[in-house]
């Protein structure tokens, strides 16, 4: 049987290695959807039901892989669902290539059904971005969309027009398109910067008194490392969000994660450093970094571009995190004096007991940071987590420590909702035997939950923890801590996530007693299959700032008075937990 343009299409991003593709069938892409059902033994598609879930779904495969994640969709409706994953793609710089349909070749233009340019409608988020014109274009575009996706750490968009899809391949070649004369090899940079600037920035870091090292996405693979320069440096590290698994939290040198959600010896650390060595890390936040001027600077950065791009650096070393830092570290001198790592280390042993006191109290209704703690205990070395966005980020940051040889990752940059359990899924399917837990909030969830029949359908046995407060909590803390608005549009309809669970042929457990937490979660995360446990707290605890400012106490205060409907409830919370962080 000839080969059709479609086979061209997915015989070509096997050859860059991909091996699994997240979508839903649609007849704008009936073409490639029977390549891949001829393929079905070399490339697996996995089944949605909803297209921005395919598109999470492969920014969870790349971000835990570092390999090409791929979605497909098909035209109109089915390719525009997939824009929110792609952009929570882009932002975290992470290679994805989204494959849609469009409508016969010959009618585009002439408002024929689901008449939509998608390769207009991608121009903001793909840094390749091409509609197919003919069967002999097929495989010149695919080689380039799968190499510019990895080399530039981004989104790769392809439409195909039906109608071709099913074409000969080879049916028609213009003289100047000399067959296979596309490559898939595909060439790494040096990643490593020039001597002398190696030189410069170990001059910066050696002359420092005081120096804080802040790690981000971008070292993930420098764990090592990381911990060899902290210790050469006595510096502090300060983790961006997403590099929370950049070193374990249990590391000496460690004082967790920065900003809303991070820690107050972060903070501090940050406030106080006369020296900053960024490594792999756009940390959008620049309030929480020192003010210009204050610190000197090294940036370790791979994409040139973001040097300087939050801080005023003196040094910009381009290159890949864990061989920059090698290559940094035996121009580095030791430093004598350790006070400054020791004040942090001091520090972050009273954060611990403080959040530690937090996060074992038996109150009733359940506090959210009793769930987080009681899970992060019980997690396998192997684990890979999943968060999502909104006050569940904040229990994940300060409550589950990553431990070394775990993954953790969320929605970053983009900070969306509901990225939680697609991530979970695409885990699961690159690492069948790691144990894999999504933490999200109820709101998050309930968004794309219908993504649990893809755990049944695929037999993925994801753990699911929810924290159910029946509210979109961060909105809520936004509009009364940052407002001093009174809550406005929050509250969600409960919803049994746990009969959902059943309905759907997955386990569904229940805690709402603080006592029962830790065993139930024990039995869930024992239970073979997917699961669902829905933990119910108290909706009344505030994700606050690691240190309240003046501005905001003042705007809180503000808000109960201006008829929050829960402020005796709130302020009862706060002020008998938080009282010496208001004063």
């Amino acid at each position: 049987m000839a080969l059709t343009a479609a086979d061209v299409l997915i015989e070509a991003i096997q050859d860059w290695g991909v091996e699994v593709v997240f979508g839903l069938p649609g007849d704008g892409i009936n073409g490639i959807t029977e390549a891949l059902r001829k393929r079905r033994d070399q490339i697996r598609f996995i089944q949605v039901r909803h297209e921005e879930a395919a598109a999470l779904m492969a920014c969870g495969y790349a971000k835990f892989t570092g390999k090409l994640g791929v979605c497909l969709a098909t035209s109109g409706p089915g390719g525009i669902h997939l824009l929110n994953g792609l952009y929570d793609a882009a932002l975290d710089g992470q290679p994805v290539l989204a494959i849609t349909g469009m409508a016969y070749h010959d009618l585009i233009g002439t408002h024929t059904q689901q008449d939509v340019a998608l390769d207009q409608l991608f121009t903001d988020v793909a840094k390749y971005n091409q509609r197919i014109m003919g069967p002999s274009h097929v495989e010149n575009v695919t080689h380039l969309a799968c190499r510019t996706a990895l080399a530039y750490r981004g989104v790769s968009h392809l439409t195909f027009p039906v109608d071709i899809q099913e074409m000969e391949a080879g049916a028609y070649r213009s003289k100047r398109n000399i067959k296979h004369h596309t490559s898939d090899v595909y060439a790494r940079s040096a990643r490593l910067p020039a001597e002398d600037e190696l030189a410069n920035a170990a001059d910066v870091l050696n002359a420092g008194k005081k120096v804080a090292i802040l790690a981000g996405r971008g070292a993930l693979r420098a764990t090592d490392q990381l911990e060899q320069m902290a210790d050469r440096l006595a510096a502090p590290i300060v983790k961006a969000l997403l590099g929370k698994a950049a070193v374990p939290d249990d590391s000496p040198y460690t004082t967790g994660c920065i900003g809303l959600l991070g820690t107050k010896p972060s903070q501090e650390a940050l406030e106080e450093c006369d020296t900053l060595l960024m490594v792999g890390t756009s940390f959008p936040y620049i309030e929480f970094l020192p003010k210009p001027g204050q610190a000197h600077g090294v940036q370790i950065e791979l994409d040139p571009m973001r040097i300087g791009l939050r801080y005023p650096v003196e040094v910009g070393l381009v290159g890949d995190s864990a061989r920059t830092l090698q290559a940094l570290l035996p121009l580095i001198t030791r430093k004598g004096e350790r006070g400054f790592l020791e004040t942090a280390q001091s520090r972050m042993k009273s954060w611990d007991e403080l959040m530690d006191e937090r996060a074992t109290r038996a109150d009733s209704p359940m506090k959210p940071q009793l769930l987080a703690h009681e899970l992060g205990r019980r997690l396998r070395s192997d684990a890979i987590v999943a968060c999502d966005s909104g006050t569940v980020a904040t229990w994940w940051a300060r409550h589950i420590p990553a431990r070394r040889g775990q993954m953790h990752t969320l929605s970053g940059n983009l900070a969306t909702m509901a990225a939680g359990l697609p991530y979970a899924i695409a885990a699961q399917l690159a690492y069948p035997e790691r144990q894999v837990v999504a933490f999200v909030g109820d709101g998050g969830f309930s968004m794309l939950m219908a993504e649990m029949a893809t755990c049944m359908k695929y037999q993925l046995p994801v753990k699911v923890v929810i924290v159910k407060n029946n509210t979109l909590g961060q909105i809520k803390w936004e509009q009364i801590v940052f407002l001093g608005n009174p809550e406005y549009g929050c509250e969600l309809q409960p919803i049994d996530f746990a009969l959902f669970a059943r309905s759907c042929g997955a386990a569904g457990f229940t805690i709402e007693n603080p006592a029962d937490c830790g065993r139930i979660l024990e039995q869930a995360l024992a239970t073979p299959g997917p699961v669902v446990v829905q933990g119910v707290v108290d909706p009344f605890e505030p994700p606050m700032p690691a240190k309240v400012t003046l501005d905001q106490a003042a705007k809180f205060a503000k808000s109960l008075l201006r008829g929050e409907p829960n402020s005796q409830k709130i302020a009862l919370t706060v002020l008998g937990e938080r009282i010496r962080e208001l004063v």
